[in-house]
């Protein structure tokens, strides 16, 4: 193997986020969105559907699934954020 195959990093322990990693919010509600509205693509037959609909629906849940999954832990991390600030207040 060349070095030019290998990736080479300036830190050690660098390990590639998902793409999914900075989606934020507003990101995570438009993947439900569009997983949704692909879910109903498949549902109605519409042109592009394959001739077993089982994959694609395997696939838009894996789109919802990532988008709920982040929108679930935007709003614990925000939950818990507001439990510290308050804690932090009633100890003043």
């Amino acid at each position: 193997m060349a070095d030019k195959d290998v990736e080479h990093t300036e830190e050690r322990g660098y390990i590639p986020e998902p793409w999914w990693a900075d989606l934020g919010t507003w990101g995570a509600v438009t993947l439900i969105v569009l997983g949704g509205l692909g879910a109903a693509w498949v549902f109605f037959r519409l042109p592009g559907t394959p001739d077993e609909p089982a994959s694609s629906y395997y696939g838009v849940s894996k789109v919802i699934a990532i988008g709920l999954v982040i929108v679930g832990s935007t709003l614990l991390g925000r939950r818990r954020t507001r439990a510290a600030a308050i804690e932090e207040t009633n100890e003043r």
